[in-house]
């Protein structure tokens, strides 16, 4: 190529002709020219004159059915303004067109400020210039701003813009996948408690057989059929940092520092986790609904004050079982109920929802902030993750927000038990944040019944358990636990890990010579008591001595026919008084109850019967008795200081000295296959 075939087109445009075109961009002004017409373009697509010379030669024919070729929008990165700075001397002549010395300047870029209307003609004064340039560049590609100009193509920008932020966006807050942080001693977080109702709070509702769950520990002659609860607080769960007192006997040892001791149901000391969840709850509103012979009265009886509730769980550290539940509790609301408290101990589970804990394992979990790590374990949270733990199926829904802001995963997660044995649903809707133990939110929504209405996936095996184990009514809890702050502990958990004074298996239960066997042919378990006024055997000679058969035949004739005493409880009333209540099963399966009083030595004076009832769902089954400890021993166990402190003090079971305080209950139950699940369920006021 000649310089008198010199391109029109500036070294930048041929440039991006050949961005456009996938072709390299090296070279000079005339490779790039050569490199586009060896590609296929026109002459006139190059700038080039005599387009005739370099133009395909067509024939004529060719030429007229050849359609008419569409305008194609090329992509020029100048303006019209854009002057092309001079690239390489040896390229001067080449590109010595007229004008050519103002052109070659040097490249300065600007922003362009477009406006999407229709362009508005030049002032006449430069109109000479507009048309010469327009003749000029008449054969050019489009310009970047002519191309701007048309709106199908400024949407598309606008789009590519929007999405470039959006996406820009989405990729710098994605929420990165992580598995559950662990426990440290000293951790704590605080939360609010609130619920889903027109005031906002939390709720809990108790209707005939679920009302003792709520009404146990509080004493009333009102015939309650149901009872609903309506409250909000704050809440604070914490992991106690347990010093170096608590060591005494893991030899100067401080590698379990942290840890806190604990005595077992056998008596024994074990290290263990300590958990304190506490509730303050304010307001507090009780709606009892009282019961007007069989019909539970629909107008509701509303008090309103406050309720302290502190539940203390003890994990043991190598077996990470739970050796321990404490439970303090306090109302101080209006009369009729007025204040009260106490504190319930358990070994083993315990808690709130004890018995259903039971029945259901993990059901506690709703009951505080879950720990992560616990439902978790360490599956990795990750949106559409699943898994299952603790009889809960739980599934990542995808990213969310905390209350604070802060980018969590919101997780579902379901008790399959409760569903699969028809018992009701259990829901738990959680968010949880890395660096946070527990969840940073958690909605309950629970609902347990025996009524079968709507469940229609229930096997008929699943249908009879629900009947034989649920007492009647149904049993709601709806609240939302959201974090208020967190401080974080400094050394992680124990958990998992043996230490020097773990009590020894020959430690935890009592010798066989200890044990006393019943089975073949006593009536009720040993008692010899020298704590109480009056034992088993006093009590029982009232049946079998000192009534006549019209008092209470049924339970008379058993004791005489290889019947038995499966369940008792006795209370200290006065000095004197001692108030009785025994079940009985005859070796026909017949079985019922007695209650009366005892004022001195049996006789048929002193034996002073109240009333009577029948039972159904006992089974008759000696062989199945096991060999157990008299009452006697159990008492000195207990009573012993040493081995259960918490059992000892003034508002306790026992005096300093050892004795009983008044209006303790005390107790023994002997379940064997075929009895009714649900009395296991069952608290000590068995009438």
């Amino acid at each position: 190529m000649s310089a008198k075939e010199t391109s029109s087109l500036t070294v930048a445009k041929l440039k991006a002709l050949c961005i456009l075109n996938d072709l390299p961009t090296s070279g000079k002004k005339s490779d790039l020219v050569e490199r586009l017409l060896e590609f296929g373009l026109s002459a006139k697509e190059v700038g080039l004159p005599g387009e005739e010379k370099f133009a395909s030669q067509e024939t004529a024919s060719e030429k007229k059915t050849q359609p008419e070729a569409t305008e194609e929008v090329v992509l020029s990165l100048e303006d019209e303004d854009t002057l092309t700075p001079v690239i390489d001397t040896s390229e001067s002549d080449e590109a010595s067109t007229p004008d050519a010395s103002s052109k070659e300047q040097i490249l300065e870029a600007e922003i362009l400020d477009a406006e999407f209307t229709p362009a508005e003609p030049k002032k006449s004064e430069k109109s000479v210039d507009s048309k010469s340039r327009k003749k000029e560049l008449g054969e050019s590609p489009s310009t970047l701003l002519d191309i701007v100009r048309k709106p199908q193509v400024a949407a598309v920008l606008l789009t590519v813009i929007i999405l470039g932020a959006g996406g820009y966006y989405y990729f710098e807050n994605q929420l990165d996948s992580f598995t559950a942080d662990q426990l440290r001693y000293g951790d704590s977080m605080q939360y609010l408690i609130s619920g889903e109702n027109e005031d906002g709070l939390a709720s809990f509702m108790a209707t005939e057989g679920f009302v003792e769950l709520v009404m146990d520990q509080i004493e009333t002659d009102d015939e309650i059929c149901k009872i609903s609860l309506e409250f909000g607080g704050t809440g604070s769960l914490s992991i106690t940092d347990g010093g170096a007192e608590e060591l005494v006997n893991e030899g100067g040892s401080k590698d379990r520092l942290g840890a806190v001791r604990v005595v077992g149901g056998m008596g024994a000391e074990w290290l263990s986790v300590e958990t304190v969840n506490s509730n303050s709850l304010q307001p507090f509103r009780v709606h009892r609904h009282l019961s007007i012979g069989n019909i539970c009265d629909i107008g509701a009886i509303t008090a309103s004050g406050t309720a302290d509730l502190t539940s203390t769980q003890y994990t043991e550290l190598r077996n990470q079982d739970t050796k321990a539940t404490k439970l303090d509790w306090g109302f101080d609301l209006p009369s009729p109920i007025g204040e009260y408290e106490g504190t319930t101990m358990t070994y083993g589970v315990g808690g709130l929802l004890g018995g259903l804990e039971t029945l259901a394992p993990g059901l506690a979990l709703m009951m505080q902030p879950v720990e992560i790590q616990e439902l978790f374990a360490n599956d990795l949270i990750d949106h559409g993750a699943s898994g299952s733990n603790l009889g809960w199926d739980w599934r990542v829904l995808g990213s969310d927000v905390t209350a604070q802001g802060n980018p969590a995963w919101k997780i579902v997660a379901t008790h399959h038990d409760i569903e699969a044995y028809c018992l009701g649903s259990a829901t738990m809707n959680l968010w949880v944040e890395s660096g946070n133990p527990w969840a940073a939110k958690q909605t309950v929504d629970v609902l347990i019944s025996e009524n079968q209405v709507g469940q229609s996936g229930c096997s008929p095996t699943s249908q009879l358990l629900n009947d034989y184990v649920l007492p009647e009514g149904e049993l709601e809890l709806h609240h939302t636990f959201t974090k208020s702050s967190l401080q974080r502990g400094q050394k992680q958990l124990d958990l998992g890990r043996t230490y020097a004074s773990i009590p020894l298996a020959n430690q935890l239960g009592p010798d066989s010579d200890e044990l006393e066997s019943w089975s073949d042919y006593d009536l009720h378990m040993p008692d010899d008591s020298t704590l109480r006024q009056h034992t088993f055997e006093d009590a029982i000679t009232c049946l079998t001595t000192h009534w006549p058969n019209t008092i209470a035949p049924a339970a008379t004739r058993a004791m005489e026919e290889n019947g038995y005493i499966w369940r008792g409880v006795t209370t200290q009333i006065s000095p004197s008084l001692s108030q009785w209540n025994l079940s009985w099963v005859a070796s026909d399966e017949q079985a019922g109850w007695v209650q009366f009083n005892l004022t001195g030595q049996p006789s048929p004076e002193t034996c002073q019967f109240e009333e009577r009832g029948v039972l159904s769902d006992t089974s008759h089954n000696r062989d199945s008795i096991p060999k157990t400890l008299n009452l006697t021993s159990l008492e000195s166990r207990l009573s012993g200081s040493s081995m259960y402190p918490v059992l000892t003090g003034n508002d306790r079971f026992f005096t300093s000295s050892g004795t009983y305080h008044d209006d303790i209950q005390v107790g023994y139950l002997i379940a064997v296959p075929g009895n009714d699940i649900g009395s296991l369920l069952s608290d000590w006021r068995w009438w």
